[in-house]
């Protein structure tokens, strides 16, 4: 059985993992960054999902000399251009204030009107191999933004995305329902033949 490790110490992400890779018949037994307590963070100083994924996989790989799981995700607003982007978790200048970020992105766009609120959570997952070998796959979550927050589950954004042919936001749905359709469900997922053809 292949040990592998899942660069987060987020017990659901860890859990999510473990389910796909189970559900596919791939019994490898899959660890978090926990595991290894003296591994430093890794800065994310890519400029795409994809980079960042990247960075966090080959670190982790070079450190534990296992194979690595890294994922990069955030919020891409279409009439920001993309932003909020990799800078989904400051947006507003302090990491990981969800409040903070959710308020400033509400407010730069209090003037757009709903045909033009469409967004998509966007996840970039990496295998990376202490060999060097890499592949890095994507998962994307279409909708449109809300003006007001709606919900309680979840985190980050998913108050205000209200995800394609559904009536209501992230923020509302069952934690089964999201993964179901999920960019991190989605880019997890499609690691799987990844892994398979990687790791056998």
């Amino acid at each position: 059985m292949t040990r592998l490790i899942l660069a987060t110490r987020n017990a659901g992400k860890i859990t999510e993992l473990r389910t796909i890779l189970a559900d596919a018949g791939l019994p490898h037994d899959l660890v978090g960054a926990d595991a290894f307590p003296d591994i430093p963070d890794v800065k994310e100083t890519g400029v795409t999902f994809a980079e960042n994924a990247l960075l966090k996989a080959h670190a982790l790989a070079q450190a534990t000399g296992l194979p690595a799981v890294a994922d990069d995700s955030g919020l891409c607003v279409d009439v920001l251009n993309g932003a909020p982007g990799i800078f989904s978790a400051r947006w507003s200048g302090k990491h990981g204030d969800d409040r903070a970020n959710l308020e400033l992105l509400l407010a730069q766009l209090s003037d757009i009107a709903d045909e033009h609120r469409a967004a998509h959570f966007a996840c970039a997952a990496a295998l990376a191999l202490p060999d060097g070998r890499q592949e890095v796959v994507e998962g994307r979550l279409h909708g449109t933004l809300r003006h007001t927050p709606v919900g309680t589950n979840g985190f980050g954004y998913d108050p205000i995305l209200q995800p394609e042919g559904d009536t209501r936001t992230c923020a509302q749905l069952t934690p089964d329902e999201k993964n179901a359709i999920s960019h991190r469900g989605q880019a997890f997922r499609a690691l799987v033949p990844v892994v398979r053809q990687l790791l056998g």
